[in-house]
């Protein structure tokens, strides 16, 4: 298992995650993700913020990082934080604790740029997903209600969101 930033060519593979994990979400929860801009992605791997998970020459995981989240996290983006989005894990490589993974990565990230935090959201509602984030270390950190802009992907204009943090 090895940690990439994102290659423009990896983008396609990248897509297929997301639609599987979208068809995957809506199994096992009434919200899901609405689809992403090709542009937005691009653009993630552009800023190098866009990651990958390779085992061997396939992509077991995709994730994004950003270290301001001011929409969601609202006052507190202005704590020193790393924020994970779209967590997506090839169908192949489900079940092996991706998300913990990502999780000692980041924090190693976290600690070479100064955060003191890792975020992140999802949707509300949710209590199996809300267990498994605390199950990896994540303390819930209530409830914030957005007002979507056209800079947040489709799935956020479902109002509220749970979220989450680690003191690194």
């Amino acid at each position: 298992m090895e940690f990439f930033k994102t290659k423009t060519q990896d983008i396609d593979t990248v897509f297929d995650i997301y639609n599987e994990a979208t068809s995957y979400q809506k199994t096992v929860n009434n919200k899901s993700w609405r689809g992403f801009e090709r542009a937005l992605i691009e653009k993630e791997i552009a800023e190098n913020r866009h990651f990958v998970i390779k085992e061997g020459d396939e992509i077991a995981c995709t994730f994004v990082l950003t270290f301001n989240d001011e929409i969601i996290w609202k006052e507190a983006s202005k704590d020193a934080a790393v924020y994970l989005h779209r967590i997506a894990t090839n169908p192949q490589f489900r079940g092996q604790s991706y998300v913990k993974k990502i999780i000692e990565w980041t924090k190693k990230y976290a600690k070479e740029n100064g955060k003191e935090y890792i975020r992140l959201d999802t949707h509300s509602d949710n209590e199996r997903i809300n267990k498994y984030y605390t199950s990896c270390g994540f303390t819930y950190k209530g409830i914030s209600t957005i007002e979507w802009t056209n800079e947040l992907p489709e799935h956020y204009k479902e109002g509220s969101f749970s979220l989450f943090e680690i003191k690194v």
